[in-house]
């Protein structure tokens, strides 16, 4: 076995070094008038680098030279260059770098920010498989969904080896499905409930591409290790679920009145998301017990899901409660390009895909449209995009200079920026940490600290004012 994975590796090995060689001979051609023969800079940007801006890793590459970078000199070259041209170009820019662009990066202890230096802690550096959710209990636990189907305890920052047993199964091979967000009823502390959302099947988890699903909302009782008393909340009829579906969502939040909010994405269905009687690419508000809110817009409208607060919604991954207004701001993945910060308004139009600032991943329009009567502008508008995700406005009394300041995190630009809002306006933004990992949810803790959930590498980090 180990001969046969050695060999492959080894074909594998040559066939890269040769598809550099050709990719050599492409870029000369096509490429060093701009950014210099060695890769060194020219007129653009020099390609041997550490710090990689628009997203790292061979598939980041490979799409910037495609379709080009939106917003910037970056022309697209998938109309001169074949695929096939394209990769090798990626394998000979991968090949010069000496540190390899995927290279797990060292997290900082310091992280200098215009208002404070700020102290990081990593808590949990092993035993995570892609973490999407933190919700803390109290203040010495904590609990985290993993991607692949599990739910953990952490305690005073350590992770606790014995996952949450008797969870429901899910799409643990998907791409973007699997178990997503968590969250605490209002009145946790008296009654325990926990709710999540997941990717659900009625038919074999694993069989992903033909077996219908849609998101499904649980909640339930944690008692040690056991999952108990669950109840679903949220969960459309099988004539509703899709097979092959994409971009599931999905992040909860409970607001201070005790609604609860979920999103799910278009799940590559992009027109559904228009219509109110199929439940992608939409913003649901129900109540603790997974009851409707009588005032709901779409009650008692023939064929509406009840349950709908929004419509024209991609992919909303990251829903936040500002502190003093109580609107609902919520982060939006865009295609390529066009990443939003929106203000939920009950029954609002967010456009999807009639209206939108980007293109599709294939280069393609759209649409030609950003504005329509009767359709949402966004509040913030990010292109190219960053994959923005998770939202958190800061509370508490540790970062008085960020109060009720919006953070956000962005996945493939691996970014974590401060949003400070006037009004409804975003007038600043500071990137606080970037190129370390995936971002994947924010929370301020019972102690006032900012815990980070990072993928690529699955880490938990601790970050407060440091001295």
């Amino acid at each position: 076995m180990r001969l046969i994975t050695f060999t492959l590796l080894l074909i594998l090995s040559i066939a890269t070094s040769v598809s550099a060689q050709e990719g050599a001979v492409i870029y000369k051609s096509y490429c060093a008038g701009c950014h210099g023969a060695q890769l060194q800079g020219n007129s653009a940007a020099k390609l041997i680098k550490t710090d990689w801006k628009y997203g790292r890793g061979r598939d980041a590459i490979f799409r910037n030279i495609k379709y080009g970078i939106p917003s910037t000199e970056m022309i697209k070259w998938g109309g001169a260059l074949k695929d096939e041209e394209i990769r090798a170009v990626v394998d000979f820019i991968v090949s010069a770098q000496e540190v390899p662009p995927r290279t797990i990066r060292p997290i900082p202890d310091r992280l200098t920010t215009k208002e404070y230096t700020l102290k990081v802690e990593k808590l949990v550096t092993t035993g995570l498989h892609t973490p999407w959710g933190i919700e803390f209990v109290d203040s010495h636990r904590a609990l985290i969904t993993e991607r692949t189907g599990a739910i953990r305890w952490m305690v005073d920052g350590k992770l606790d080896s014995v996952p949450i047993q008797g969870v429901p199964k899910t799409y643990s091979q998907h791409t973007t499905g699997g178990y997503m967000d968590i969250a605490l009823d209002p009145a946790f502390p008296r009654n325990g409930w926990v709710y999540f959302a997941f990717s659900h099947t009625k038919g074999n988890p694993a069989d992903t591409n033909k077996v219908a699903g849609m998101t499904k909302v649980v909640r339930g009782k944690i008692k040690g290790h056991q999952w108990t008393e669950e109840q679903t909340l949220f969960e459309v009829p099988d004539s509703l679920k899709i097979s092959g579906g994409n971009r599931w969502g999905s992040r909860l939040m409970f607001d201070k009145k005790g609604y609860l909010y979920f999103s799910i994405g278009d799940m590559a269905r992009a027109n559904d998301s228009q219509n109110p009687g199929k439940p992608s690419g939409k913003v649901y508000r129900i109540h603790a017990d997974g009851s409707i809110p009588k005032d709901n817009p779409f009650v008692g409208k023939s064929g509406a899901l009840a349950a709908i607060y929004t419509i024209g919604n991609r992919n909303i991954q990251g829903i936040a409660e500002h502190p003093v207004t109580g609107e609902i701001w919520a982060t939006e993945h865009g295609p390529m390009g066009g990443d939003e910060v929106n203000i939920l308004k009950k029954g609002g139009n967010y456009g999807w895909p009639v209206i939108t600032y980007g293109v599709d991943y294939d280069g393609s329009v759209v649409s030609k449209e950003t504005k329509k009567e009767g359709m949402e502008q966004p509040v913030l508008v990010w292109t190219p995009s960053i994959a923005v995700c998770p939202a958190e406005f800061v509370t508490g009394d540790l970062f008085p200079k960020w109060k009720n300041n919006l953070l956000v995190g962005a996945l493939a630009f691996e970014e974590i920026r401060r949003l400070v809002i006037v009004g409804n306006n975003v007038t600043e933004q500071e990137m606080i940490m970037k190129g370390v990992g995936r971002v994947r949810d924010l929370k301020i803790g019972p102690d006032g600290k900012l815990f980070v959930l990072l993928n690529e590498p699955d880490v938990v980090l601790r970050i407060s004012p440091g001295k």
